[in-house]
């Protein structure tokens, strides 16, 4: 109940204090700063995926903007060498305001990121954006099949329909590349798994049949036992190191992160940046509340 009374707080909290809880999670508000966080990444023997924050746009203007911040992150990082790719939500181009002009925005990136021969990862978001993600990625994958991935969320009681049902656009020459992840919206219990357990073996569940069907699994967890169950997975199918690697989030579980490396795995860290990170920050404590304690510690902790 605490949790959820600070979380409700936090809009009207000053940002400072906010950002207090938040650098650890963020690289900070500009490009340079992702620039920096990146290469330090890259020198650790992690690879990146860069974002751009700012979900839920209110007007197609901003669709605009966040297209051509994202062409142009693109042509900075390929000059610039860093090892990495990038991923993108679909709200931050306008899905649930215009479903083509969205598609059209993120088409653009897409043929960017070919043209130097990398990939874009789409992002999964709530349920209402879950159907019309799929639609899109479709479109996407026909024209660029090397290229672009999907996010598919383990909570969600669909996403192992989903993945069967987007087979018919998968192959050994083209294989679709998911990223796989618990899920952190907030949905209702007929339609998501809620329980800890419930959730992990669905997901376990879900990786299994990306390995059995030579789909590229991207394993993004920060639960140790996911991890060692994947481990267990990768040895009992023999999934060659270029099918599958780890993700995990800017920040977060370090040593967890670094045992994975050390293990021998590809890891990719998501690196979120940019200057509307107090949304961002917001949302993912009001999703979820019990993050909210972590800020009072870091009142008290700063460094």
């Amino acid at each position: 109940m605490f949790n959820k009374m600070i979380a409700a707080m936090l809009p009207y909290m000053p940002k400072k204090m906010i950002w207090v809880f938040s650098k650890r999670y963020i690289a900070g508000e500009t490009l340079n700063d992702a620039i920096n966080a990146s290469k330090e990444l890259n020198k650790n023997g992690m690879l990146v995926t860069l974002d751009i924050l700012g979900e839920f746009i209110k007007n197609l203007g901003e669709a605009e903007q966040n297209r051509d911040q994202y062409l142009n992150l693109i042509e900075v990082i390929e000059k610039e060498g860093i090892q990495g790719n990038y991923s993108v939500k679909p709200t931050s181009f306008g899905l649930l305001i215009d479903e083509e002009i969205c598609f059209q925005h993120i088409r653009a990136i897409v043929a960017k990121a070919a043209s130097y021969n990398n990939f874009i990862r789409v992002d999964m978001e709530d349920s209402p954006c879950t159907t019309k993600t799929i639609i899109l990625y479709r479109r996407l994958k026909a024209e660029f099949p090397k290229n672009c991935g999907l996010v598919v969320q383990a909570y969600m009681k669909r996403t192992l329909q989903d993945v069967t049902d987007l087979l018919d656009i998968h192959s050994s020459e083209n294989p679709i590349n998911y990223r796989l992840c618990k899920g952190i919206y907030v949905e209702p219990a007929a339609i998501a798994y809620k329980k800890y357990e419930e959730i992990n073996e669905h997901y376990l569940e879900d990786l299994e049949f990306m390995f059995q069907k030579g789909i590229y699994a991207a394993i993004a967890t920060h639960d140790k036992p996911l991890v060692e169950g994947a481990y267990k997975l990768i040895e009992k199918y023999n999934v060659p190191k270029d099918n599958y690697e780890f993700q995990m989030l800017y920040g977060v579980t370090p040593e967890l992160r670094q045992s994975i490396v050390d293990a021998g795995h590809k890891v990719r860290v998501y690196v979120p940046f940019g200057k509307q990170w107090f949304g961002y920050s917001t949302r993912r404590l009001k999703e979820n509340p019990k993050m909210a304690s972590h800020i009072i510690k870091a009142l008290f902790v700063r460094g």
